[in-house]
Formats: structure tokens, C-alpha cells, sequence
């Protein structure tokens, strides 16, 4: 079974990596035609929402309560993905945020940046975070059961929706590249904002902000942002933080298609504020207070 897990792990990473390498190639041909990349804008979108507000947000840390509609749809389009059963990826996030960069963290970066990105998902990081221990209120939840026990139903979906959109080439760049494409970005917060970029807020962790990341993974690369505030619905708190997740949350609660939608008391966000300027004048003996 250790086998069959690993060998499928590296079908899941290998197979899309070798798909986007040769699409590149037909690319640099220019045997491309636009369908094709707009599948490939569209299905990245669709499925990565899925992951940024439904997976992260909604599910693991109920920063709203939406319509049951809109939450099997992002359930849906989170298992998409191809980023494992709602269940498994929730539990693995709780662990990570219980010992985020120390020991237990399932991919903290000081085992390395390579460790953090991808490595650890061949060890036993994804069998060391069961449901039934780090996310058991999630299984009285109908329907996130089971659209976890139906994921490989909804990643075959995902599949045949480029297929039937855009044939072979629209499998290729809507299906394996698109997956190529959201792992990597959604691998590189575990890595790369563990490690680079800027901290607005102390925390206990090496979470930065990276604002590359933020506009890839459309709003997630606010990291350090999203360990001082975990269960805020936003994490870019300023205005020039592009958070394309945090915008269509703040729609569908125009919308009323979503409620109880958490943002961080002003208060509590100033108070922070004037905290890490006074960390930082203490830091810094030179600066001159306005």
C-alpha cells in the first residue's frame, strides 16, 4: 500500500510536469490556439477559488457561512484540483497552523525550501494528519463527506470538462497543464512565503508575505497576513494587497449568497498595528517617530 500511495503521488506530480512541458513546446511551434488557453484561464480559476475560499477559507477556517449551494459548488471545484479529498488537505492545514515551522509542521521549510514545496508529500506528512483527530467536527458535516469520499468522481470532471470543451489540446493545457499550474502555485506558500518576503506582523512562525504569490494564488500569498488573523475571510488587509479570493467573498456577500463573513474587529487590527511599530522603533534605535 506505502508503494501503490508513493507511485501515485508521483504519477500526480510527474504526469502534469511532463504535459506543460511539452505544451510549452507547442507552444514555442505556435500550435496553439487561443480556446485552449482560455480553458486553461478558466479551469485554473474555477479550481484555485476552490481551493483559496473553499478548501482554505470556508472550510478549514469558517470565515463565512455560505448558501449550500455555493458551498458544494466550491467544494466541487476545490476537489477539482487535484489536491486530494476535502478532508485529508483540511487536516493537514490544521496541523500545519498547530506547529506551523516546528516540529510536527507536515511541510515547514526548515527541512529544506525543496522539502516544503514538494518532498514532503512523499513522506508520511499525509498519513500524519488524520481527520479523525485534527478535524473531527468536520466529519458531522453531510456534505463535505461526501463530496470527500466522491473526489476522484469530481477530479475525473475536472478532466473531462477541457475534453469535451477543447479535445486533446484542451486536456492538455485546461487539464494537466492547469493542474501543473495550481499545485505549484499552491505548493509555493508552504514554500516560498515560509521563507521570503516581508513580515507586517510578529509571529510565532516564518509566514511572509509575498506579494507574487498573492497574485498567482489570488490572495494566499499574504501569508504572515493570514497567520496574525487566521480565521479573517481577507488577507490582503491593504489596499494594494491583491486579494481576488477575498473580493468574490465580499460579492457573494452582496449577493447574499454568503454570511457571518469574519473580518478583523478595527480595533483589534489597530492595536496590532501600533504593537509591531513600536517592535519595529525598538528594533531600529535611528528611526524617528512622526
Amino acid at each position: 500500500m506505502r508503494f501503490i500511495y508513493k507511485a501515485t503521488i508521483l504519477i500526480f506530480v510527474v504526469v502534469p510536469l511532463l504535459a506543460t512541458v511539452f505544451a510549452v513546446w507547442l507552444l514555442w511551434e505556435r500550435a496553439v490556439d487561443w480556446s485552449d488557453l482560455a480553458l486553461l484561464a478558466v479551469m485554473y480559476t474555477v479550481t484555485l477559488l476552490g481551493i483559496t475560499i473553499g478548501f482554505h477559507r470556508m472550510v478549514v477556517h469558517r470565515s463565512f457561512r455560505p448558501h449550500p449551494v455555493v458551498k458544494f459548488t466550491l467544494l466541487v471545484f476545490g476537489s477539482m484540483a487535484f489536491q486530494g479529498p476535502v478532508l485529508r488537505w483540511a487536516a493537514i492545514h490544521i496541523k500545519h497552523h498547530a506547529h506551523t515551522d516546528r516540529e510536527g509542521d507536515p511541510h515547514s521549510p526548515l527541512q529544506g525550501l525543496l522539502f516544503a514545496h514538494v518532498i514532503w508529500l512523499f513522506g508520511d506528512g499525509l498519513n500524519q494528519a488524520p481527520p479523525q483527530k485534527y478535524c473531527r467536527h468536520l466529519l458531522k458535516d453531510r456534505m463535505i463527506v461526501f463530496v470527500n469520499y466522491t473526489t476522484v468522481l469530481w477530479m475525473g470532471v475536472g478532466l473531462a470538462i477541457p475534453f469535451l470543451l477543447g479535445g486533446w489540446t484542451g486536456l492538455l493545457w485546461g487539464g494537466l497543464v492547469r493542474i501543473f499550474l495550481t499545485h505549484h502555485v499552491m505548493w509555493s506558500v508552504n514554500s516560498i512565503c515560509h521563507t521570503f518576503g516581508k513580515r507586517e506582523f510578529e509571529t510565532t512562525d516564518q509566514s511572509h508575505n509575498e506579494w507574487i504569490v498573492g497574485l498567482l494564488c489570488f490572495g494566499e500569498g499574504w501569508h504572515n497576513n493570514h497567520h496574525a488573523f487566521p480565521r479573517s475571510a481577507f488577507h490582503g488587509l491593504h489596499w494594494w494587497q491583491f486579494d481576488l479570493s477575498g473580493y468574490l467573498i465580499w460579492t457573494l456577500e452582496r449577493l447574499g449568497l454568503v454570511q457571518d463573513v469574519y473580518r478583523i474587529p478595527p480595533a483589534l487590527l489597530a492595536r496590532r498595528s501600533v504593537q509591531e511599530s513600536v517592535i519595529a522603533d525598538r528594533g531600529n534605535p535611528t528611526r524617528k517617530i512622526s
